[in-house]
């Protein structure tokens, strides 16, 4: 078993409490999340207009996680079977971070039956079709075969799910999945908020929320590289997993981490570093009723972004990185046009085994019809379309310790206008918070500005709200 699979255990651990612990999400965030009513007599409203957040419909959300939890815990003597796709964000990818592991959960009445984790190299090695791989991939890496290690290269996590079960029934495999479940591993940090600092008897790291996936990447992984370490040791090293896997359930078994748990689950959803996708298209349209499905918003009709990455050979720099957006739309002109800015800065010192220069491939979608005007410091762009949007694909590069501001300027479709306007910034799965400004120009000369970040998808439209003065 290679020295870096053991990780997938603790992950897969996670992946199985979340979706066995949607009661607590319910009866904890009710709990919480109370009313409130602002109250002062003496304060003067004045109406203004701003670029606000639409709040996410939490309400949808508690029924949707009802209706999972009630279906998933039947006792009706039926195995249900898990796909689990452990991805690390650390090596970006579109559809999350780059697939190194795999799990196949069962579950039966509601208790795990069997767990089965295994290194996407080895169910490649299986697979003798050869599938041609996208653009990128042959141009960049000179890959030429696509496997399952590198079937998420789509934003839209329904498609990597059946990517990924397509390349796994190419390797022989003939378990038929009732879900497919992405898992990032920031989910191991954030349950590390949960848990708090872990620290494991016979280990001199203490593993925390801020760089715990790291500590444990070195811990596993380069501390035993070489071929010179004794066997014994390598072996040793599951042990250490096995104790902080442990440690882990046992620390959100407690009552007091009940409601962190909950706000952990709702989060980790949110954000896109857990994805669903299942086979019965009841409960699929649950969980894309509540965007807990990492779809690509094909029927969105306004103003639209999504940036998506994709790590090419640059190791485990996204670790490293540091990305900010910031987007203007002016209407003063004939047409509307778009500029859209955004920076990589790469924060390490220097090159090591895990890190290089960052190299990726940046998809932005954007409406359909939209034409590109201008660009700086990013390649010559292809032009596609996919999910109802164009897309502009360029190759980005970045020095370590440098910073590089990629531009493109185009023109909006008639379909976005200034009246009712509404924008969506969709964020790709596992890459972190993004800081976001917002700027809309229309023709009367008004300026609407908005910073925030980009931590789950971002709706804003211009509305009236009531400002206390």
């Amino acid at each position: 078993m290679p020295a870096f699979l053991t990780k997938g255990w603790i992950i897969a651990l996670v992946v199985v409490l979340i979706v066995s612990i949607g009661g607590y999400f319910t009866f904890f965030y009710a709990k919480e999340h109370k009313t409130e009513f602002a109250v002062g007599s003496l304060n003067i409203l004045q109406k203004v207009s701003k670029l606000l957040p639409i709040a996410e419909d939490t309400k949808k959300e508690l029924e949707v996680v009802n209706q999972l939890v009630t279906e998933l815990t039947k006792q009706d003597d039926k195995t249900r079977v898990f796909l689990i796709l452990l991805q690390n964000a650390d090596e970006l990818r579109p559809g999350g971070g780059f697939l190194g592991q795999y799990a196949i959960v069962k579950v039966k009445n509601a208790a795990v039956v069997s767990t089965y984790v295994e290194d996407a190299n080895l169910l490649d090695q299986r697979i003798v079709a050869k599938i041609t791989p996208p653009y990128p991939f042959k141009r960049k890496l000179q890959l030429k075969n696509w496997k399952f290690r590198d079937s998420n290269f789509s934003p839209d996590f329904p498609t990597n799910a059946e990517k990924a079960q397509y390349f796994y029934r190419l390797s022989g495999g003939r378990e038929k999945f009732d879900a497919v479940i992405g898992v990032n591993s920031h989910v191991f940090n954030n349950i590390l908020a949960v848990t708090g600092p872990i620290k494991i008897p016979g280990d001199s790291h203490t593993y925390t929320s801020d760089d715990g996936a790291y500590k444990l990447e070195e811990r596993v992984e380069r501390a035993y590289l070489g071929e010179d370490v004794p066997a014994e040791l390598k072996q040793n090293r599951k042990a250490i997993m096995k104790k902080i896997a442990a440690e882990i359930m046992n620390r959100v078994a407690t009552v007091g981490n009940a409601p962190k748990l909950a706000e952990f689950t709702q989060n980790e959803l949110r954000n896109r570093d857990v994805m669903l996708w299942f086979a019965d298209p009841n409960l699929q349209a649950l969980v894309e009723s509540v965007h807990w499905d990492g779809s690509v918003a094909e029927d969105w009709a306004g103003d639209y972004l999504m940036l998506v990455d994709a790590n090419m050979g640059a190791l485990k720099s996204d670790y490293y990185m540091r990305r900010s957006l910031d987007y203007t739309v002016d209407f003063t002109g004939e047409k509307p046009v778009a500029t859209v800015l955004y920076t990589y800065k790469h924060t390490a010192a220097y090159g090591d085994w895990r890190t290089s220069d960052y190299h990726t491939y940046l998809r932005a979608y954007v409406p359909k019809g939209a034409k590109l005007l201008e660009r700086k410091l990013v390649g010559s762009p292809l032009t596609d379309e996919a999910f109802g949007k164009t897309y502009f694909g360029v190759f980005v590069d970045v020095l370590i310790g440098g910073e590089t501001q990629g531009m493109l300027k185009y023109e909006l479709p008639e379909t976005v206008t200034e009246n009712d306007y509404k924008l969506l910034i969709q964020k790709q799965s596992g890459v972190g918070t993004v800081p976001v400004s917002v700027h809309i120009k229309t023709k009367d000369g008004k300026t609407f500005d908005q910073t925030t970040e980009l931590k789950k998808d971002l709706h804003l439209t211009i509305q009236e709200v009531e400002e206390k003065k």
